[in-house]
């Protein structure tokens, strides 16, 4: 039998042997855990599988250390307890065994042995165990041979996947999501489970959900979780959207780009490029408007006009039908998508300080972030195309640094506000006030004056004086 006791080198195991020895009791470090051992992975989560009260222990382990009672947080709905230790977050639960309701994920829980415990897990490389009391520190149980998977790269459910994902319909997702940031494959048998149960996951929570498709979308390579989804039929559940951009349509021979494999490889290259969680989902939306404006014109050709206007009109509903969050986040979503054939727009025409200061103007901080998705959005085939437009696209990446350091128009304030052109014409609320600082703002995006309050207070005088205003001296 393998003997892991030299991996166990956090002090907390120690610890827990020392309580196990006073109380006589066994207690084992489990899941994800035991897996990173051999995959090599640093994991700061240590799960603690207690044959007793998994709270009761957690205090007793807490006051072999020294640790205040007031830092252990106990969750009695699930009879689990935890505490941060070196590093570390510690959670300690009772064996337990569970059984599930039809119309719920939620078990019913009771008391169990590490068998049970293990029975319940989702995946074989998340069920193996090890040991921590005295007797048989650091000895691995490995009931489901796990660590053969481990070494085939393979996931696979302990006990029939259909019962699995029929119990807790997010083990759909956690597979899905697993063999994405591990690049295993899911074996075949719990694939045709997954395929089987698929529409369990219309009972899970939107929330639940968006955390697994956070944590694809984070991995290095997030389409072999959208090729997974896709070829189970759990795409067009959780995300109908991307559903939507699957297949071409061919009329007189002539068939558009696949939208769907083209928008997972930007999602790919974003995600190659940047750990920003909120730029991948905008490079998996950024097309999202094709469907709906997809037109075949006979002298043109496939034509998809506007869909960056639809798509941006589409992000709020989306993110609500998700229940993702309604803020910031999700204007700036809005706001790539809207955005993200501009750059490229610039790059076919003459490259003007005009159209560069109003990018910078519409974009502000997020100006980068847009250049790395636009660049990531060329995924032609053609070496010599894509050459071309990255060649471009530093020519653009060069006018952005210039004109930001001359006109500083991120974040653009204007230098007149509203209340002094009320002051300086002794105005009221009024539509006057709007026209005039349009044309300030107009005029210094177009060059004609300096992004500063001297020369703008003079274009000012200037526009007002064509209105019949005056200043008023009081």
């Amino acid at each position: 039998m393998q003997n892991l006791c030299k991996k166990l080198t956090h002090p907390i195991f120690q610890c827990i042997a020392d309580v196990c020895q006073e109380k006589g009791i066994k207690a084992f470090v489990v899941g994800g855990f035991v897996r990173d051992i051999f995959l090599q992975r640093e994991n700061h989560d240590i799960d603690i599988v207690v044959l007793g009260n998994g709270i009761s222990f957690a205090y007793a382990v807490a006051d072999h250390l020294h640790i205040p009672v007031e830092q252990v947080v106990v969750y009695k709905t699930y009879g689990t307890a935890m505490f941060k230790f070196h590093n570390a977050e510690i959670e300690f639960v009772g064996a337990r065994k569970e059984s599930y309701r039809k119309d719920s994920r939620n078990p019913i829980v009771t008391i169990g042995t590490l068998e049970d415990d293990q029975n319940r897990r989702d995946f074989t490389i998340n069920a193996m165990a090890i040991a921590l009391y005295k007797e048989a520190f650091g000895e691995l149980i490995d009931p489901f041979d796990g660590l053969a998977d481990i070494k085939s790269k393979t996931i696979r459910t302990p006990l029939d996947p259909i019962v699995t994902f029929s119990d807790d319909p997010l083990r759909i997702m956690r597979a899905i999501r697993f063999a994405t940031q591990l690049h295993f494959s899911i074996d075949e048998n719990t694939f045709k489970g997954i395929v089987t149960t698929s529409n369990r996951l219309n009972i899970i929570s939107k929330e639940r959900i968006n955390e697994e498709l956070n944590k694809i979308l984070l991995s290095s390579k997030p389409s072999i979780g959208f090729l997974l989804m896709d070829k189970s039929g759990v795409l067009p559940i959780i995300l109908p959207w991307i559903a939507a951009l699957k297949g071409v349509d061919i009329i007189d021979g002539h068939g558009h780009k696949e939208i769907f494999y083209h928008t997972i490889e930007v999602v790919d290259k974003v995600a190659m490029n940047s750990s920003n969680l909120w730029l991948i989902w905008a490079a998996l939306f950024h097309d999202v408007g094709k469907p709906a404006t997809k037109k075949y014109v006979k002298t043109i050709g496939w034509t998809f006009h506007q869909h960056e206007f639809v798509g941006a009109k589409m992000i709020p509903k989306i993110f609500r039908q998700m229940k993702m969050p309604m803020n910031e986040k999700m204007e700036y979503v809005k706001k790539l998508v809207l955005l993200h054939l501009r750059p490229a727009a610039l790059v076919e025409d003459e490259v003007t300080d005009s159209a560069v200061r109003r990018l910078l103007f519409d974009a502000g901080d997020d100006i980068d972030d847009l250049m790395l998705l636009c660049e990531a959005d060329i995924t032609s085939k053609n070496k010599f195309k894509v050459n071309r437009y990255l060649h471009n696209f530093e020519i653009v990446r060069g006018k952005l640094k210039e004109i930001e350091e001359k006109d500083r128009l991120r974040n653009f304030q204007p230098p007149i506000s509203g209340e002094l052109i009320m002051e300086v014409f002794n105005l009221p609320p009024c539509r006057e006030i709007g026209i005039i600082k349009t044309a300030i703002r107009e005029a210094i995006l177009d060059g004609v004056i300096a992004n500063e309050y001297e020369s703008s207070y003079q274009f000012m005088l200037k526009e007002a004086a064509k209105m019949g205003l005056s200043p008023q001296n009081k």
